[in-house]
């Protein structure tokens, strides 16, 4: 199956402006009308110093002022009641881009194939959604838009300039364009700097997540202080980052602001001198530096702007990232695929073969053969329609990888998977998991209520169903006791329930479904031995007219199946009943000769 390969360069993935105005024009209502006050915005502040400069022309020639004074209080007005509006505005959008990113980013992530999330920190995935959508916001709070319409107002303070004198402009001209010169030498750096302190931010989360997540395991280990050096010196790691992008940014304010000054000084002196010399009104000068300052003030909202897309790009980047990468449905797309041949099974695997791919094996740091052997090699058997059929053997065999194969979280490598006698690989992914329920080996509760984990796959299942469900279970009790009922918390992965708890209401979880085929990865691991009796009685009882495959370490819940697989190093071993591999298989004699079942 094609899987992305991470990106190893040193400056890490990369968006391009294109990539980043679709999330601008989100609302392009909003967006049009932002734009429209920066023109009005451009507008009343541009008369302002041709009012100023008539004024000051009256008094000079001791003329009434007549309604002037009233029109520049009623531009300022209007020009500070537009700013406010559109600043309202740009905030709206800029939590719409926020928005729209993270739904897109979330949407994207829970469809990719489920390599990728053993390939990936779930921390980092994490800080993308949260650290790095935020970014985005700031290349609307932080001036492109503004500086849209502060391009206007730069560029009809230049023309008016040109016509108040050209000297001036001229040097007003030079020290922007060099100004604008290292101002792009510069971005380059930021964006790069941005990308990698957002890595450091992902790996932060990423091993806070790992703390938090397995506190119980830390505390108990005695491991609590190594925790805290780690993540602390992954914050050390992500403030020096931090630093390095506000050292360059600050050159942006430095050349900013070391350009307004030069501008400001050069205009004043040279002006100055042409004011004595009387080639220039003391109106058209104060005029000038009015209009100098319109100029400036967009300048720097254009550098505000290029420094925040620069930034805002180096997030793009991690953001794309994912958005790239294809979708479990495009990567492991809908195909013909010709029916059994050995006749309609519930399941059947046909040689076979399954081998990870190479990124979930470094990011598991389980390869130190760059080309391990296969985890299935040439794996071969059937579980007829209604049936019990058991996976047993030892640890790494490749039990719980046969599972994963028939939810289609892989593919194979070679062979072909048949349920009801259809490959796989021709049935889409939503068909073929309704027709299948499935209890992982870890018993995962998600965080919320007992009622929450039962609706899983069951939206439209009514109380009365899951209360029996959960007396099949034998997990009435906890949802009697409380007065929240099956409104009762379950706690951040289930930590208030017990584990065999856990895995009960994992097992009610799918039982509650009731799909066709269930398969039942170590359920009763965890359960003491009246529960396991109780829950054996439930997947007896559930599974009548449906085909259940189970993967046990306990025997004693499988002795009565009819089929037995034995699973051992990737490969099958032997199948039959009990009795018959107590006499044909030595592997599953010495299992049972160890749990005292042989006899």
């Amino acid at each position: 199956m094609p899987l992305l390969r991470r990106q190893k360069q040193e400056d890490g993935p990369k968006a391009s402006l294109k990539e980043l105005l679709p999330y601008l024009f989100v609302r392009r209502r909003l967006f049009v009308t932002a734009i429209a006050l920066s023109l009005v915005g451009a507008f009343t502040s541009l008369v302002q110093p041709l009012i100023v400069q008539h004024l000051i022309g009256s008094v000079e020639q001791q003329q009434p002022l007549g309604w002037l004074p009233l029109f520049l209080v009623a531009f300022v007005l209007a020009d500070a009641i537009v700013a406010g509006i559109e600043h309202f505005l740009l905030q709206v959008i800029g939590e719409n881009v926020v928005r729209r990113s993270r739904k897109r980013l979330v949407m994207r992530m829970l469809h990719l194939p489920i390599a990728e999330f053993d390939a990936r920190r779930t921390g980092d995935l994490v800080s993308r959604v949260g650290s790095d959508t935020t970014l985005l916001r700031a290349v609307l709070t932080q001036g492109l838009v503004e500086a849209i319409g502060g391009t206007l107002t730069m560029i009809g303070a230049i023309i008016f300039m040109a016509f108040l004198d050209l000297t001036l402009l001229g040097i007003t001209i030079g020290v922007v364009v060099v100004a604008f010169v290292l101002i792009g030498v510069v971005m380059p750096f930021l964006s790069r700097a941005t990308r990698a302190a957002q890595e450091e931010v992902g790996k932060l989360t990423s091993a806070l997540e790992r703390s938090i997540s397995g506190v119980r395991t830390i505390r108990a280990a005695g491991a609590t202080d190594a925790e805290i050096s780690e993540i602390g010196n992954r914050t050390d790691d992500a403030y020096r980052a931090g630093v390095r992008v506000a050292r360059i940014s600050a050159l942006f304010v430095t050349i900013s602001s070391v350009a307004i000054q030069v501008a400001f000084l050069a205009v004043v002196g040279v002006g100055g001198v042409r004011v004595a010399a009387g080639d220039l009104a003391i109106g058209a000068l104060v005029a000038f530096l009015m209009f100098l300052f319109l100029m400036i003030m967009p300048l720097g909202q254009l550098f505000g702007a290029m420094s925040a897309v620069s930034q805002a790009l180096g997030a793009l980047g991690r953001i794309q990232e994912i958005v790239r990468i294809p979708s479990e449905a495009e990567s492991e797309p809908v195909r013909s695929g010709a029916p059994s041949a050995s006749g309609s099974s519930a399941i059947e695997f046909a040689a076979v073969s399954f081998r990870y791919p190479d990124a979930v094996l470094e990011a598991a740091d389980t390869a130190a053969d760059p080309v391990p052997k296969a985890v299935l090699d040439h794996v071969s058997f059937r579980v007829p329609t209604g049936s019990k059929v058991a996976l047993v053997g030892p640890s790494g065999a490749g039990k719980s990888t046969t599972f994963a194969l028939i939810e289609r979280f892989y593919e194979p490598s070679s062979g072909t998977i048949y349920v009801d006698g259809h490959d796989t690989v021709s049935v889409p992914h939503e068909e073929l998991r309704a027709r299948i329920g499935y209890v992982e080996q870890d018993a995962r509760v998600l965080a919320g209520s007992i009622r929450d984990n039962l609706l899983i796959g069951s939206y439209d299942a009514s109380e009365e169903d899951m209360l029996e469900v959960l007396e099949r279970v034998n997990l009435a009790d906890i949802v009697a006791r409380t007065d929240a009922g099956l409104d009762a918390q379950v706690g951040e992965g289930g930590v208030k329930l017990s584990g065999g708890q856990r895995q009960r209401l994992a097992i009610a979880r799918a039982l509650l479904a009731a799909p066709p085929v269930l398969l039942l990865d170590e359920s009763t691991s965890s359960l003491d031995s009246l529960n396991e009796v109780r829950m054996k009685e439930a997947i007896d009882e559930v599974s009548r007219g449906r085909t259940l495959l189970v993967i046990a370490h306990r025997l004693s819940t499988v002795v009565d199946s009819d089929m037995i697989v034995v699973l051992n190093d990737g490969r099958v071993e032997a199948t039959g009943t009990h009795a018959e591999l107590l006499e044909s298989s030595t592997l599953y004699r010495s299992i049972a000769d160890h749990q005292l079942l042989a006899s």
